[in-house]
């Protein structure tokens, strides 16, 4: 049965088999941790999927919070996205060079800006090269498109919120860091920031639900995962990681398996972390039985 779900996930043959599509864009959101130090812009220049723009993560975020990437104003979005050639209308599909890391990021920005019509490459760049698919090093042609936006609040939660939902256990809280991490076992990538994880969370490290190909598990693997962590499926979902980045592919993954009651908290540890009085709590979360 085919995985492709333009809403969702598409495979790179489905991709291929659209590429010279009038109404498709493609962009490239790759993003590194700092500790990579991996320059994505100069990665694109070099190799690209043919058409692909280069959607800067860092650069496309309210640069008046002191937080990294975090969602930008909808103006900002728009003047952005209309100077890639990215408007009303368009189908898109993003991808990043990790195989699957921060396009869903770009996904989930989307659709909070009232942007349905995009969908993540399944694999990413990883599995375009190891597909056999072309790839370019020259810039696209862009003309300026006209892109409307309208916010969504519902899939997004601050601080206040998170904290709230924390205290009371209003939803629950999913963290995508890596379980070393959330434990409070190894430390942050980002200086300055406490161990461990927001109270009353779970944690399904966001590689568990990927194949050794960076594609996504099937639906009802990754459905297993979340109820494995003692995630409880029936009931609202945030989630969280260290900077809004890897919760998307969480958020990704809710979407696929039919779970559409989730936020994500943009702060993420960032800002969690960075804040003596909140909470934080270390140790593995408790298991069901």
């Amino acid at each position: 049965m085919s995985r492709d779900d333009p809403a969702t996930l598409v495979s790179t043959d489905w991709l291929a088999e659209n590429l010279g599509a009038p109404d498709l864009r493609i962009l490239d959101a790759s993003w590194y941790l700092p500790t990579d130090y991996r320059e994505p812009k100069v990665l694109f220049d070099a190799v690209h999927i043919p058409g692909a723009r280069f959607f800067d993560i860092d650069d496309i975020s309210d640069k008046n919070s002191d937080l990294p990437h975090m969602a930008p104003p909808v103006e900002k979005f728009m003047s952005r996205l209309r100077g890639l050639g990215v408007g009303d209308g368009h189908r898109v599909v993003v991808y990043d060079g990790e195989g699957l890391f921060s396009a869903a990021r770009v996904w989930w920005l989307f659709r909070h800006m009232g942007n349905t019509n995009i969908a993540v490459l399944d694999g990413g760049l990883p599995k375009w090269l190891a597909d056999g698919h072309a790839t370019e090093n020259t810039p696209p042609m862009i003309k300026d498109r006209h892109m409307t936006a309208n916010r969504s609040a519902a899939l997004v939660r601050d601080v206040t919120q998170v904290a709230l939902a924390s205290k009371l256990n209003q939803a629950e809280i999913v963290d995508a860091r890596a379980a070393e991490r959330y434990r409070g076992d190894a430390p942050e990538p980002r200086e300055g920031l406490r161990a461990g994880h927001i109270p009353n969370s779970k944690n399904v490290p966001f590689k568990t639900l990927l194949n050794d190909n960076q594609t996504m598990k099937t639906a009802a693997e990754m459905k297993a995962i979340f109820t494995a962590a003692g995630v409880d499926l029936r009931r609202p979902i945030i989630t969280t990681c260290g900077s809004g980045v890897t919760a998307s592919v969480l958020s990704l993954a809710l979407e696929i398996i039919g779970h559409r009651d989730h936020s994500l908290y943009d702060g993420s540890w960032s800002e969690w972390g960075s804040y003596e009085d909140l909470k934080v709590e270390t140790g593995a979360a408790p298991q069901l039985g």
